[in-house]
């Protein structure tokens, strides 16, 4: 469902530094949208920012390769933004209405290491923004723009962590893939919990990584593929939903293959879908019953505690895979930024003779303890 990562309610400490001037909401305050199947995406309009909307996010993920090391890195760079809702009505230029958090990961095989950053900020004052229009999103120094027009996307993005810098380019190959029904995903059973979501995926990456591995400064000429969701709504998640696991593979064949599950408290699915895109064929929108998730092995964090399936077999109409971890220790803390917890990695994707067909992320949430959008 993508990267559906997201935002959890701040503190009050978190509040009061980001929210100067910050004044309660009035009766009278726009009441919020809602997510409509009829509503057709536009492009490059909808590649922009939709302040309207409660939760939005920007996710980009892939792995490169370089003549230097041995296996692959994967990257996850994500940008959300958040309405504050306390702040709408304010009259005052100092009232924080939107919030920009950003993560960043690098994994690397070779080590079994995940590195990890997390930033927040409100926009305005040079702090961040998201523009309207067309992708161009800063926290800071960290950037994601968009340019060419909307059948030829080029992403650019700097990310200067505090254990590696990232600088890439992802250039679009394909068409731009629309989730659900033309763009309007569900989450659960009716009309209320959904977004709208698209994804570019088999993005052509090249660019440059700077990192430490084995405490050896690295400037590494990278090259790969990457998978970008844009996803953004007002009600993501059903009360009874408490997290989701997710895949986005970019496959060897130039196929594209989107599964998501909603779990309830129980660790059944609440609802399921995704896609799957033949090179040169229109995408199959896999629907609520065609999609099953079971979990094989478990590795448990010694961090948090939390046990997260590390290995899944995903049955589809007529298929079978499956999806493996490239290394078990994928977790994300980011209970400084959007709160939560998480397992964001680097996956293969194996079909039913066990031979590796694709590479791409798994996301699971709600594994420590309930999400909160």
């Amino acid at each position: 469902m993508s990267k559906p990562l997201l935002i959890k309610a701040l503190t009050r400490r978190q509040l009061l530094r980001l929210t100067p001037g910050l004044l309660p909401l009035r009766a009278d305050a726009e009441t919020p949208l809602s997510i409509r199947p009829d509503e057709a995406l536009r492009f490059p309009q909808d590649f922009g920012a939709h302040p309207a909307y409660r939760t939005e996010w920007w996710y980009i993920t892939g792995h490169v390769q370089s003549p230097q090391i041995k296996q692959p890195l994967g990257f996850q760079i994500t940008f959300f933004r958040s309405r504050v809702d306390t702040a709408q009505a304010s009259g005052s230029r100092f009232a924080t209405r939107q919030l920009v958090f950003a993560h960043a990961a690098l994994s690397d095989v070779d080590q079994g290491k995940l590195m990890h950053d997390q930033r927040i900020a409100r926009v305005g004052f040079g702090l961040s923004d998201a523009a309207q229009g067309d992708t161009r999103i800063h926290l800071r120094d960290w950037t994601l723009q968009r340019s060419g027009d909307a059948t030829h996307s080029v992403y650019q993005s700097h990310v200067a962590a505090r254990d590696f810098t990232l600088d890439l380019r992802f250039t679009q190959t394909q068409p731009v893939l629309l989730q659900g029904e033309a763009g309007f995903s569900r989450k659960a059973p009716g009309t209320r919990y959904a977004s709208h979501y698209y994804t570019q995926p088999q993005l052509q990456v090249q660019g440059r990584i700077q990192y430490n591995p084995a405490g050896k400064p690295q400037t590494l000429d990278v090259q790969g593929r990457a998978w970008l969701d844009h996803e953004w709504g007002e009600n993501l998640l059903a009360p009874e939903a408490i997290g989701w696991d997710w895949i986005g593979i970019n496959l060897q064949s130039g196929a594209t293959l989107t599964a998501f599950r909603l779990r309830r408290q129980d660790g059944s699915t609440l609802w399921s879908g995704g896609s799957l895109r033949l090179p040169g064929q229109a995408s199959h929108t896999l629907r609520n019953s065609e999609v099953r998730f079971t979990p094989g092995r478990i590795w448990a964090s010694p961090a948090t505690g939390a046990r997260y399936p590390v290995e899944w077999t995903i049955d589809l109409p007529g298929a079978r895979y499956t999806l493996r971890a490239r290394f078990d220790q994928q977790e994300l803390d980011s209970r400084l930024s959007t709160g939560n917890v998480y397992w964001e990695g680097l996956s293969e994707l194996c079909d039913a003779q066990g031979q590796v067909i694709g590479s791409g992320y798994l996301e699971m949430t709600g594994y420590v303890s309930a999400m909160t959008l």
